[in-house]
């Protein structure tokens, strides 16, 4: 449906819509409104939990705010519940799927909201890309882990390295020793990433009510995997290593640790909440937008905000905060715990048994990033619906299922581009390569770089990119931080 002849004259450019005009379209809408609190809630959770929460919370333990990284975790989600807050007042009275495209569309004017909806891009199907290249690498990796990788995926030689085919990206980006970086083709291309979308963008086409129950089902999985590694930590927590809660800062600098450390360490980790404003791009398929959606956004935050804190609470718990400065913490933690009680009888290709703890870490990423795709492709093809109803994109678009009542045409092509983007690997430019500057990976987290606004999972899949595609010593080492052994925790 077209919003065309509720536009008042005027110029364009800077033509605002009234609250009114907004809630006539609304009313209007084809979508079908099938989305309760519950929904909304695990759509948030969906898209704010994904793989980098072991990281990021190791890694702002380590180097600003100690055990007290709990605390960072309070003042961030105090920030986003205010931001939430924000959100659910504007979904509430605008109850269309535009979220912040038509929040300025609103209150700016026209352009501003063309703008604004271009900006989305990067947030969600940018980021969708660069998710499905990191689920394909804990994709591949698990069906190593059971000895039908090698068949599947044999290695294949490129300018600058080696990778698995059909879950390399097709350009990969190799910086010399002078610092000179070239952009070799590697004759392959990511195709367990495109099929990632492409069962995500597919589930989309067929309802938001069935996508949402999946994601339900998926969240679920992810909760339980989160809570499983929470109840096996606490048995090993040393109350020791949370002494002192708060470190001093000697050096006086600000960040480093203190009180400066614990603002310093909510500034990094308020990214790993980035995602709860997606459920205001549901507001148009909402059952009750005024009532449901706050629930949805609040709801989520409450509920990551306490995962997080437990998580952090076992991994500085299990092991001195100090020794968390690694790329991979989580293996750091998995080690000290000592999980021998876990290992089953199943051999791994590598000769060692597989450990089912560290299996249900690798299967709860696999499901945390499968649910961050499907929540930032919906969000992409409810922005680009409103976009299109609007007039500013090609009305295919808007164009609603007659069954199914989802934008499918315009999901389909999302789906094709973003799946595109996914295997060809030109999204790995948008995560600086740490290599090019000498540092190690965990330096990919560093606050200054976050500051730019990438989703904060990029520079985490990043790493696991290119430790999944390097080879069978890169393999062995992504497959030792999964599984816990530590000699695998330096960068070679």
């Amino acid at each position: 449906m077209s919003a065309e002849g509720l536009r008042p004259k005027g110029n364009r450019l800077f033509l605002k819509k009234s609250v009114a005009q907004i809630q006539k379209e609304a009313a209007k809408s084809e979508l079908k409104r099938s989305l309760g609190p519950i929904n909304l809630m695990s759509l948030g959770i969906g898209a704010i939990i994904g793989a980098g929460i072991f990281v990021l919370t190791g890694q702002v333990a380590a180097a600003n705010a100690g055990p007290a990284i709990m605390l960072s975790f309070v003042v961030a989600g105090i920030a986003c519940g205010l931001a939430g807050l924000c959100y659910a007042e504007l979904a509430s009275t605008m109850p269309v799927s535009g979220s912040a495209y038509t929040y300025a569309y609103g209150t700016l004017g026209e352009v501003f909201a063309w703008i604004m909806g271009w900006l989305l891009v990067l947030e969600y199907g940018v980021a969708a890309s660069t998710v499905a290249v990191g689920w394909s690498g804990y994709v591949v990796s698990i069906l190593r882990d059971f000895g039908v990788a090698d068949g599947l995926f044999p290695m294949i030689q490129y300018a600058g390295g080696e990778g698995p085919s059909w879950a390399t990206p097709l350009i990969q980006s190799v910086t010399s020793d002078t610092g000179i970086a070239s952009f070799p083709l590697t004759g392959t291309f990511n195709l367990v990433a495109a099929i990632g979308i492409a069962a995500v963008c597919s589930l989309l086409v067929l309802g938001v009510s069935e996508s949402a129950s999946i994601n339900n089902i998926i969240v679920m999985i992810k909760i339980v995997v989160l809570l499983t590694f929470i109840a096996v930590g606490i048995q090993y927590i040393n109350p020791d290593n949370w002494v002192p809660f708060i470190p001093e800062n000697t050096t006086g600098k600000f960040g480093e640790y203190g009180a400066s450390g614990i603002l310093r360490g909510a500034s990094i980790i308020f990214f790993a909440y980035v995602g709860f404003e997606a459920v205001s791009t549901a507001a148009a398929e909402a059952k009750n937008p005024s009532k449901d959606v706050p629930v949805g956004i609040l709801g989520a935050l409450i509920v990551c905000t306490l995962i997080y804190m437990a998580v952090a609470a076992v991994m500085t718990g299990v092991v001195p905060y100090l020794e968390l400065a690694s790329p991979a913490p989580v293996a750091v933690a998995i080690d000290r715990m000592g999980l021998e009680w876990a290992d089953t009888a199943f051999i791994t290709p590598d000769g060692s048994p597989l450990n089912l703890i560290s299996f249900l870490i690798k299967v709860g990423a696999i499901t945390g990033l499968t649910s961050v795709m499907l929540v930032l492709c919906y969000g992409q093809t409810r922005i680009f619906y409103t976009m299109a109803r609007d007039g500013l994109l090609p009305r295919v678009f808007s164009v609603i299922h007659p069954k199914f009542r989802t934008p499918w045409i315009g999901t389909i092509l999302l789906g094709i581009l973003i799946a595109i983007a996914a295997s060809s690997g030109r999204l790995q430019l948008l995560a600086d390569d740490p290599a090019r500057h000498g540092r190690q990976p965990a330096a990919a987290h560093h606050p200054r770089r976050l500051r730019r606004g990438r989703s904060r999972d990029l520079h985490h899949l990043r790493l696991l990119e290119l430790q999944a595609r390097q080879g069978h010593r890169h393999h062995r080492r992504l497959h030792d931080v999964v599984a816990g052994r530590g000699h695998g925790l330096r960068r070679g």
